[in-house]
């Protein structure tokens, strides 16, 4: 499985840290930002969040489909980890992506705001279950 394994261990751990800072550090501070100046600083986020986010998510969501189709689709972790990318991609476009641009257009809203850092649990348990998996994939090759 050799190196598309490790660039998706790397893509999935690289997530991994990133989304438990956004969790703990980013979005809790959102209610701190001025709320004059909040929209500029939530286009600010949303701009530059998206390249850092991206290119990794898309290599997870590309290489995990590989991985599922070389180990065979009776493969379970394979598949928990290919579904658990499905997870985190619909919970993104579907609800966190909504909420950002609630934030967006209303500017701070706390329950909305709530709600992101909420729905934003799902994504964080989700990456952090799918680094256990490539970690134990790692450590059988």
């Amino acid at each position: 499985m050799g190196l598309e394994l490790t660039i998706h261990a790397a893509a999935t751990w690289y997530m991994v840290g990133l989304i438990w800072l956004i969790q703990l550090v980013h979005y809790p501070m959102f209610q701190f930002l001025d709320r004059a100046g909040f929209r500029s600083s939530h286009t600010f986020h949303a701009t530059r969040i998206t390249f850092v986010v991206m290119p990794a998510m898309l290599l997870e969501l590309v290489l995990s489909a590989v991985i599922v189709w070389k180990r065979g689709p009776l493969n379970v972790p394979a598949l928990i980890g290919f579904g658990l990318v499905v997870l985190i991609w619909m919970t993104t476009f579907l609800v966190v992506v909504p909420l950002h641009e609630r934030l967006q257009t209303e500017g701070f809203q706390p329950d909305v705001h709530a709600a992101l850092c909420r729905w934003n649990w799902l994504r964080t348990l989700a990456w952090s279950t799918r680094g256990v998996i490539v970690a134990l994939w790692l450590s059988a090759s």
